[in-house]
């Protein structure tokens, strides 16, 4: 998995009480893109460092953008 800043994080949710979640990547510390990436939330706007797992996938726009 490979990102630059501006890119989507999108995780998905693995049961009905984890929805999918969505966040704008804000900066990668790898030259080649590569995890991890600090990410800002939608909906609470937090900023955090992820690790991305298997659940998770990069886009360039949000596809689904607030919807679960």
């Amino acid at each position: 998995m490979h990102a630059r800043v501006g890119n989507w994080l999108i995780v998905e949710g693995l049961t009905d009480e984890s929805p999918r979640r969505q966040a704008q990547i804000v900066a990668v510390d790898h030259a080649d893109g590569s995890p991890p990436f600090w990410v800002r939330w939608l909906g609470d706007e937090h900023t955090s460092l992820v690790f991305p797992g298997p659940d998770a996938r990069v886009e360039e726009h949000p596809r689904h953008l607030g919807t679960p």
